[in-house]
């Protein structure tokens, strides 16, 4: 199934590269806002500090001058009180305020003048002037729908003076400086958007790579990596890294499946083509001897050799394709100390009683002890020994050799036979493979190769077309991990 590669430029609100600018514009935004309040706050607290450190001091002086109303009056030459005390209707909000009450904070007349509009609504606004006297703060009062900050004094002769100043200007310039703050944060946000939105998209073109090299793998494309980007961050290029390092482990198990799968294949082919040869050989015979056509003694007999001839191979092949069928399960093997250099003796000794005219020579000097598996060791001699009794005339000369070296045992098999191409040495582990379509099922190497193996060891041939095939069997000198 083919599968759709996404488009990069398809962005929402709901990808990543969304949510990271709305988060960014959010926060700001929260930031904003916070940072404007706390300032307006301490705006207005500063400055209706101001307001009333002015009425403070104000009712102070007035407070301690010891005036009366009388005297206030008398003193028209004092321009002080007459500006403070005198107001006009003309303004219904004036910034100030200042009237004097009696006790029942009913407004006076000051220097023959009525109280304004402005007094009187003052005067109703306050009460009780005595608690605004007793209290040395400044107090909020309305008048006329407008919000003040009011105080009073109380003269000598018991007359209370109020006075009051307006906060509407205090109030229209915090107003006007929360539209600044909300126009420029709004500008900041806007171009906030606008950097986190570029931002992010240069630093997330690694993450659009790296989804268009697996939708590219899903199509089948196992060779496609992740290219490096201009300017990686450190998280971004690690990332990088370990999905190029998990996708070339992908493309290499892919392969070895592969591989594996085709070498199954071919196992399972080669396995029928042998065991089919003899079953045929058998089957023949036995039809034969079914229709009656054997009616001679010695026909019976040669078809019954023929027969367990047959069997015979059928059972060793069988019991070949066991052992490598163990061998691929990675048996535990049964580890003791063994004499190498005895076990090479041993077979040179049974090559003799099988090949008397063959010229063996053995280079296994004193003993060489090694932690192996006995019984794997004989056979992976007897393979190779049987090799070259299978694939060499008798009288070429054969070679055993062991020796210690570097911390590895090395034993070494060598004949003068007619040796291997290149072709055919490069497959000479296969299972099944027969250089020549010589004898044998062609799996005694590959036994070798899997014994060897499993012993944490490595096999190796020399050999060239006229000079002989040396296999060289190289084992550790100490036990494989896992092994017991």
């Amino acid at each position: 199934m083919k599968v759709k590669r996404p488009l990069r430029h398809h962005h929402g609100i709901h990808s990543l590269r969304g949510k990271l600018t709305l988060a960014n514009v959010a926060l700001l935004a929260i930031g904003i806002v916070a940072a404007t309040a706390v300032s307006l706050v301490g705006m207005r607290h500063y400055l209706i500090g101001q307001i009333d450190t002015g009425l403070t001091k104000m009712r102070d002086s007035l407070g301690s001058s010891q005036l009366t109303m009388r005297q206030v009056d008398s003193l028209g030459a004092l321009a002080f009180a007459r500006d403070r005390l005198v107001g006009t209707d003309e303004q219904p909000r004036p910034d100030s305020i200042y009237t004097a009450v009696d006790a029942r904070s009913r407004p006076l007349s000051v220097f023959g003048v009525h109280p304004t509009t402005a007094q009187r609504a003052l005067a109703a606004a306050v009460p009780d002037p005595r608690a605004l006297v007793k209290d040395s703060a400044p107090h909020q009062i309305t008048v006329n729908g407008a919000t003040y900050r009011a105080t009073a004094t109380r003269l000598a002769d018991g007359t209370y003076v109020l006075l009051a100043t307006s906060t509407e200007a205090l109030h229209r310039g915090i107003g006007k400086a929360l539209k600044l703050d909300l126009a420029v944060g709004t500008l900041l946000l806007a171009l906030l958007c606008c950097l986190t939105m570029f931002s992010v998209r240069r630093r997330m073109r690694p993450l659009e790579d790296m989804v268009e090299t697996s939708s590219a793998i899903a199509e089948g494309d196992l060779t496609r990596r992740v290219p490096s980007s201009e300017h990686p961050t450190q998280e971004v290029e690690q990332l990088r890294l370990a999905l190029n390092s998990m996708l070339h482990q992908v493309e290499s198990a892919h392969r070895t499946r592969e591989h594996s799968s085709a070498q199954l294949r071919r196992f399972v082919a080669d396995a029928s083509h042998e065991l089919r040869t003899p079953l045929s050989a058998i089957r023949g015979y036995l039809q034969l001897y079914d229709k009656g056509m054997l009616s001679d003694p010695d026909e019976r007999k040669r078809a019954w050799e023929r027969v367990l001839a047959e069997t015979d191979r059928m059972g060793r092949l069988v019991d070949e394709l066991l052992m490598l069928a163990r061998l691929d399960q990675q048996p535990e093997l049964r580890l003791r100390n063994v004499d190498v250099s005895r076990l090479v003796r041993d077979a040179a000794e049974d090559l003799r009683v099988q090949q008397p005219d063959r010229p063996i020579e053995v280079v296994a000097q004193g003993s060489l002890l090694v932690r192996a598996d006995e019984s794997g060791l004989r056979q992976v001699l007897g393979n190779l020994l049987g090799n070259v009794r299978t694939h060499t005339p008798a009288e070429v000369p054969v070679r055993l050799g062991v020796e210690r070296a570097d911390g590895v045992v090395r034993l070494c098999v060598a004949d003068e036979g007619p040796g291997l191409g290149e072709e055919d040495a490069a497959r000479v582990f296969d299972r099944f493979f027969r250089a020549g379509g010589g004898a044998g099922s062609g799996l005694g190497l590959a036994i070798v190769q899997g014994v060897v193996r499993a012993h944490g060891g490595e096999v190796a041939v020399c050999t060239a077309p006229g000079e002989g095939l040396a296999v060289t069997v190289t084992l550790p000198a100490r036990a494989p991990a896992g092994a017991s």
